[in-house]
């Protein structure tokens, strides 16, 4: 889709560093700039798919864009600038190498956990007698360890502090940082209709060694919503919550013989399901934030990103 902006190897000024990662492509400047493009590319159970969704990253982008800024008083976070409604321009932090992952309901990963007989994830226990989607009594954190490569890791809160992955001191500051900002994400989604049921963090260290929000918070790819309307009618019957999520993606690789295995072949895309993805990304965005999506011009996707950071830059 020529619409889409999926593959992209930028030469700015005093660039020293690129950094390809699934999603997000990483431009360092200097040493302390961080110019970060949201590609249109789109994952699922660790596989880039092979085509581009329109309007992908410029959602994601402007999400995590609208809660950093929402959030900066309960923590500082490296965001300085969006020049581009697919660029975040921020200061360069040395990442802690843990996720800090928080969850309020009983979804996802810890549900397979429970449904396997399993009391104790991360080594937080989780009470008997509950259901998929079940609220827990209260939030709990499940960290996990930051992988180059392959999947993230469970780890305990005594492991990350016996391995000296963090010191206990700052490791205690995250956690407080964690369940603040997952309080306000809560906040913000019920004002909106929505359940924030788990989301993670990723914080680093600012050159003077300031504790920082890094990364991206509060996205579908990050995160998961349900609806509220109706989330009590459906947990008493046994029924499936309606999601906000990019779980409907993942649900049609499914269906389509895909999960990422050894020897399975990635479906075809067609270019309805494409459209059909981009138009609930959109979906996401206006339920999330309570704004209208305006539409970027989509026409020459890589000069406009190009032109707008050369044009932010030059400002520095």
């Amino acid at each position: 889709m020529s619409d889409a902006l999926t593959q992209m190897n930028f030469q700015f000024p005093n660039q020293t560093k690129y950094y390809k990662g699934k999603v997000r492509d990483v431009y360092t400047i200097d040493t302390d700039l961080l110019v970060m493009v949201a590609s249109d590319r789109i994952s699922a159970f660790d596989h880039v798919l092979p085509k581009g969704i329109p309007y992908k990253g410029q959602v994601l982008n402007q999400i995590a864009g609208y809660f950093l800024d929402a959030t900066s008083d309960i923590v500082p976070n490296w965001k300085m600038a969006s020049p581009d409604p697919q660029v975040t321009v921020g200061k360069a932090c040395s990442p802690y190498r843990i996720e800090m992952v928080i969850r309020g309901y009983l979804s996802g990963h810890a549900w397979r956990e429970y449904k396997a007989g399993r009391r104790m994830i991360c080594g937080v226990a989780m009470p008997d007698g509950m259901t998929e989607n079940d609220k827990f009594p209260t939030p709990i954190i499940t960290p996990a360890t930051k992988a180059d490569e392959g999947h993230d890791e469970d780890i305990s809160r005594e492991e990350i502090i016996k391995q000296g992955i963090v010191v206990e001191s700052e490791y205690t500051q995250l956690e407080k940082y964690t369940r603040a900002l997952f309080q306000r994400g809560c906040e913000m989604a019920l004002a909106k209709g929505l359940i924030l049921v788990d989301t993670k963090y990723e914080f680093g260290k600012d050159r003077d060694g300031n504790i920082t929000l890094i990364d991206e918070i509060h996205t579908p790819d990050s995160s998961r919503y349900f609806y509220a309307d109706g989330y009590e009618v459906r947990q008493k019957a046994g029924e499936k919550q309606k999601q906000l999520s990019k779980e409907f993606v993942r649900e049609w690789l499914m269906d389509n013989g895909f999960q990422g295995l050894e020897g399975q072949q990635m479906p075809n895309m067609p270019d309805e399901f494409v459209k059909t993805v981009s138009e609930r990304y959109i979906e996401l965005y206006e339920s999330i934030t309570g704004k209208s999506f305006e539409k970027a011009n989509v026409q020459d996707i890589e000069t406009r990103v190009e032109a707008n950071v050369l044009k932010y830059l030059a400002t520095k």
